[in-house]
């Protein structure tokens, strides 16, 4: 018997880890015992102990806390089986079972598994359920029942409940979610499986011309469909009308009259139905035969109409899954540069016009980079800019509610004001220098037991206006602020030493007088401005971490 912990569970995207006995460290980096890629988590967010007594969890000074059944723990907890562990925003649960938490386990009681009380007299799983199309069919007698379906039975209560059972596996077969184009093919596969026709197609309406387009073709071997084979008076009467249709001698057939492709391809027999998962028509299923007359019956309409709702089902669901990673691929390029609280706002706009705001901007660069990089291997100065870039943007930088504008090598350009501005834009922006210079503090102290070496940043803050927005692309964008503010602010970090923080005249204009422990320089000629900049030191060492701030994204979602 072990213990597992189950994450995101009951969802699709359920992963179970086993614990091991002693340490189990939760979190973000690759080095975990249990990596989970997400921002709200930190890189080492919480250990799980597994010893005699049972199962401790230990938050370890994570940003976004550690909860056990939405109680949040501020050391440590015993847990038992089926608590509900949450951290940051990712969801667990902690279970005891067997070899694995997925086993089949005909009887759960010899097992050994809790069934909590409940009298089960069988269980029964979904995979044993499953039939396969082929078993109901007959490619060997398609013509008995003067049907295109290939269904053996001939008894009509049998038919009806094998065309049941067709159905239903066809609805499994088509949930699983894929591209679209991928999919449209695999229903046509299952079409030309399930009946006798000599050509079919899928046609989809366009969203901008609300015409008809095809996007996926099959045909009977040795037919070819190397051109359009479809009546698109046919297709567009089952667009208009949402019905489907059944023709025989379609040439004769008054509603087509002067159709030329119906009279050049010499179509005897045709099917079409909308496919249609609710009230609008996405497009059609066509199928056709070339040579028989009488070559479809109302059985055979009847079943593709039933199809073709499974069909339309699905399309929409893979549209829908479409959609929904779509979004959450721009939700993530907006949590990467933007705190919690302004990218949820962001998507409930749906956009970023292009602003003239002022801003309080922040650069911040290691000390003497290039030289210390120069003495360690290229994938050392990845890890270590991205324990470092981590710790600064994630747990800094939107933890003051500022926007992360870039990444320059081993520099950082963050602004507060844009997209939306606050009273206390230069306040958080300074706070936010004076946390980074603690951090480093902390990451030289951690990274002292890897033997990495220590590092020193130096930063410069400048106060102006700019005009933010998105630069670039339809498809690949940035959001940005341009204008002279942010280079003066480059040119003031240059001007820093290491360990230091440098503010401009227009910065310290926007603090609380006091506030601060600020040193007023002599003034400073930088390159590309005429009149010299006067600066201001402020004694970060004199003024602690701040520990007002909340750092609970999990309750901002």
């Amino acid at each position: 018997m072990s213990y597992f912990l189950v994450c995101l569970p009951d969802t699709r995207q359920e992963r179970s880890f086993p614990l091991q006995d002693g340490s189990n460290i939760i979190g973000r980096s690759p080095n975990n015992h249990i990596a989970i890629k997400h921002n709200s988590l930190s890189r080492r967010h919480a250990e799980i102990i597994v010893g005699q007594k049972g199962v401790v969890l230990r938050d370890l000074n994570s940003l976004n806390g550690t909860f056990v059944n939405e109680q949040q723990i501020h050391q440590e907890q015993l847990v038992q089986p089926g608590d509900m562990i949450v951290c940051g925003m990712v969801i667990f649960k902690l279970i005891y079972k067997g070899v694995s938490p997925f086993a089949t386990n005909p009887d759960p009681q010899e097992q050994g598994i809790d069934t909590q009380g409940i009298p089960i007299v069988r269980q029964l799983s979904p995979r044993q359920t499953r039939i396969e199309i082929q078993d109901i069919l007959d490619s060997s007698s398609p013509r008995q029942t003067g049907s295109a379906l290939k269904i053996r039975e001939q008894n009509e209560a049998q038919r009806a409940l094998d065309k049941l059972k067709i159905l239903l596996e066809v609805s499994k077969e088509l949930s699983s979610p894929e591209d679209p184009d991928k999919l449209l093919e695999k229903i046509l596969d299952l079409l030309l499986k399930i009946m006798n026709v000599d050509r079919a197609a899928i046609l989809m309406v366009n969203e901008t011309t609300r015409q008809l387009e095809q996007k996926a073709i099959r045909s009977r071997s040795g037919i070819s469909i190397s051109y359009q084979f479809y009546s698109t008076q046919i297709t567009n009467y089952v667009l208009k009308h949402g019905d489907a249709i059944l023709t025989d001698e379609a040439r004769k057939d008054q509603r087509f009259e002067g159709s030329d492709s119906i009279l050049i391809q010499a179509i005897r027999s045709s099917m079409c139905a909308p496919l249609q998962p609710k009230e609008e028509v996405l497009g059609v299923l066509y199928v056709d035969n070339l040579s028989c007359s009488k070559a479809y019956t109302e059985e055979d309409l009847e079943f593709l109409t039933a199809l073709a709702s499974q069909a339309a089902i699905a399309i929409e669901n893979a549209r829908l899954t479409n959609k929904m990673q779509s979004e959450a691929i721009w939700r993530d390029k907006l949590e990467r540069f933007f705190p919690t609280a302004v990218s949820r706002k962001l998507r409930e706009e749906g956009h970023l016009d292009i602003i003239d705001t002022e801003v309080t901007a922040l650069f911040a660069d290691i000390s003497d980079f290039t030289k210390m990089s120069s003495t360690m291997q290229p994938r050392e100065v990845i890890e270590m800019l991205n324990d470092y870039f981590n710790v600064m943007v994630e747990e800094i930088v939107f933890a003051y509610e500022g926007t992360l504008e870039k990444y320059i090598g081993d520099a950082l350009l963050a602004i507060w004001g844009a997209p939306y501005p606050q009273e206390n834009d230069a306040q958080q922006a300074v706070q936010a220098a004076i946390d980074m210079q603690w951090a480093v503090r902390r990451l030289n102290r951690e990274w002292k037991k890897r033997n990495r070496q220590p590092i020193a940043i130096h930063i410069g803050l400048n106060t102006g206006k700019v005009a933010a927005g998105n630069i670039g692309s339809r498809k690949l964008i940035q959001y940005a602020a341009i204008g002279d503010t942010t280079n003066v602010t480059s040119r003031i970090c240059n001007v820093a030493r290491a360990g230091e923080i440098l503010l401009s005249q227009s910065t310290m204009d926007q603090l609380q007088p006091g506030l601060f422990a600020l040193e007023k320089l002599r003034p400073v000629r930088v390159k590309g401005k005429t009149e010299p900049l006067q600066l201001y030191r402020l004694d970060w060492r004199q003024t602690p971490v701040d520990q007002t701030i909340v750092h609970d994204a999990r309750f901002s979602q």
